[in-house]
């Protein structure tokens, strides 16, 4: 059964069997910053690889860019995060500590220190991290690391369509890091200052904006269902006016119920021609699109899918946290849906001091490794042990090569045992990739 689990729980597993550990933690670590350990990269790759087979290589309406990082500080003007990409921050007078405005109650004493009624004013903190670009430390070197992926999106807009001339609608997706000077991140890596996006934007005809946007709803709920997310936890929250960016014609927040509580996941706005506007009033270069079929050329229109990686992360490890009870002794184990597992599969010899069980637990190993690339090899501990080990990181299938596979009526055939039900059963060796798939 599923169970409801804490952020304890997560964050000690995470970093117990190699998902995610403090950054720069040797040194004493950085706040705000996270490393992915081999079982994190491979799970990061996986939703990656998901989120782009589903919105970018299985669409015929959708293409992709990788901008840069670095870019034309007038980007950061034109879309408004220089003057208004801030949060409220507030600073205790005792201690110094400084906190979101918004994540403070300043009837109860400091967090950090104790003290009662010490917090000051709030004021807005710019969140963009700030540098120069080439030898010359002045106004015009100042670049920002992206804050966002999307205006890499937008200030290539023009070249996909010269280069490409798409039919309209039409979107371009990206995938990469962005960075937040965050005041006070928190819940290990769900608000932290350096995180991934993917992120789409999707360029339509002004007319056809509700029918795109019911469908990019209907699209996101298909993906999030792949990821393994129940529907029971994911909530659909119309953001009203009051709350909603100033570009936005209507938004809606994704959220999920994370171990934290109920949180945003991912956003799906209407943004309008807000940033497209922005690009052509201060570069002074036509966005507009051509029809095809000879109508009034416009500028399109824009709506925006934006997803959090690490969030997703977060959320996929909590869904797929599951207890049951084995041989009367508690389980605990991820049960990830086998296209997101880090490791498809685990070999093992029965026995790692019997060299006839390695040599053919090698080749076996071999052959699924060329077959389906996540395959790990284990011969540490006891099988039951390696069983328990192998579940908790969430592999699909353990296979064993014991004395049966060498010899008799079982020869060339091995044990495969599946995480979710513990169930075992004998393979031909030359059946087994077919079983696996």
């Amino acid at each position: 059964m599923s169970k409801d689990v804490s952020l304890e729980t997560i964050v000690s597993l995470c970093k117990r069997r190699g998902f995610i550990y403090q950054g720069s933690e040797v040194y004493g670590g950085l706040a705000g910053t996270w490393d992915y350990g081999p079982l994190g990269v491979a799970l990061k790759k996986n939703i990656m690889n998901l989120w782009w087979q589903t919105f970018v290589d299985d669409r015929e309406d959708m293409s992709g860019v990788d901008a840069a990082v670095l870019m034309n500080q007038k980007v950061w003007q034109a879309s408004g995060h220089v003057d208004t990409f801030t949060d409220p921050m507030i600073e205790c007078k005792k201690c110094n500590s400084r906190f979101r405005e918004d994540h403070v109650d300043q009837s109860k004493p400091c967090t950090n220190c104790g003290e009662r009624d010490s917090f000051g004013q709030p004021k807005q903190f710019n969140m963009m991290f700030r540098t120069n670009v080439g030898p010359v430390d002045d106004d015009s070197s100042i670049s920002y690391l992206r804050p966002e992926t999307a205006q890499g999106i937008f200030t290539n807009y023009k070249n996909v369509v010269d280069s490409f001339y798409p039919d309209l609608p039409f979107g371009i997706a990206q995938q990469g890091k962005a960075f937040r000077n965050e005041i006070s991140p928190r819940d290990f890596i769900f608000r932290s200052r350096e995180f991934e996006q993917m992120e789409i934007e999707y360029f339509i005809h002004p007319d056809n904006w509700e029918k795109e946007f019911d469908q990019w709803v209907k699209d996101i709920e298909v993906f999030l269902s792949n990821l393994g997310l129940p529907a029971d936890k994911v909530h659909q929250l119309e953001v009203p006016e009051d709350d909603r960016a100033h570009y936005s014609k209507r938004t809606i927040d994704f959220e999920y119920d994370f171990p934290i509580g109920k949180e945003e996941l991912l956003g799906l706005a209407y943004r309008t021609d807000f940033d497209l506007g922005n690009i052509q009033r201060v570069s002074g270069k036509n966005m507009d699109y051509r029809p095809k079929n000879g109508d009034a050329p416009f500028v399109p229109h824009v709506i925006e899918p934006s997803f959090g990686l690490e969030r997703m992360i977060m959320a996929v490890l909590s869904a797929a946290y599951t207890v049951d009870e084995v041989n009367g002794e508690q389980r605990e184990y991820l049960k990830l849906p086998t296209h997101l597992a880090p490791v498809k599969v685990a070999v093992s010899p029965l026995l790692k001091n019997k060299p006839e069980l390695v040599e053919k637990a090698r080749e076996v190993y071999a052959m699924l490794k060329k077959e389906f690339g996540n395959v790990m090899w284990d011969d540490n501990g006891n099988i039951g042990k390696r069983y328990r080990r192998q579940d908790e990181i969430g592999t699909p299938y353990c296979v064993v090569i014991d004395f049966d596979t060498l010899e008799g009526d079982t020869k060339d055939t091995v044990t495969v045992r599946n995480r979710d039900t513990t169930n075992q059963s004998r393979v031909k060796i030359s059946d087994l990739i077919e079983d696996l798939s």
